[in-house]
């Protein structure tokens, strides 16, 4: 195979790949704990890409790697673009006893409109940060 066509057929494979329903890479998911206070119910406000084209709803959920026990729940919003506000989940907040730092990472699925989940994405932070 010469290395054209070996060069187009890995960039054909590679969008291909990029487009598979369950592929997780592209999706990706940030947020920060700043002005969040312990114990309180405010969700931190996200910022998402590569949300996959068809995604209706996103089903976010927090657990605790250090107690993960505890359920901290979360809740499913609707999808209306790649900022999602603060206080826009519900959840039990962290709380970690005072003087600990926990480490919490969030769950997000995007779901399309029958439910079926299309990715999921993790973002991980201490709190208190």
């Amino acid at each position: 195979m010469r290395a054209s066509s070996l060069l187009r057929f890995a960039a054909v494979l590679g969008l291909a790949m990029a487009a598979m329903p369950g592929r997780t890479d592209a999706f990706t998911a940030a947020f920060s704990w700043a002005g969040i206070a312990a114990c309180e119910k405010i969700s931190p406000g996200f910022t998402l890409t590569g949300v996959p084209a068809g995604t209706q709803r996103l089903r976010f959920e927090m657990h605790d790697l250090d107690v993960p026990g505890f359920h901290h729940g979360g809740s499913i919003i609707a999808y209306r673009g790649d900022t999602v506000a603060q206080g826009a989940i519900r959840y039990i907040g962290p709380c970690p006893p005072r003087g600990v730092h926990h480490r919490y990472r969030w769950v997000i699925e995007a779901l399309d409109a029958a439910g079926k989940v299309l990715a999921t994405a993790t973002a991980t932070a201490t709190f208190p940060p």
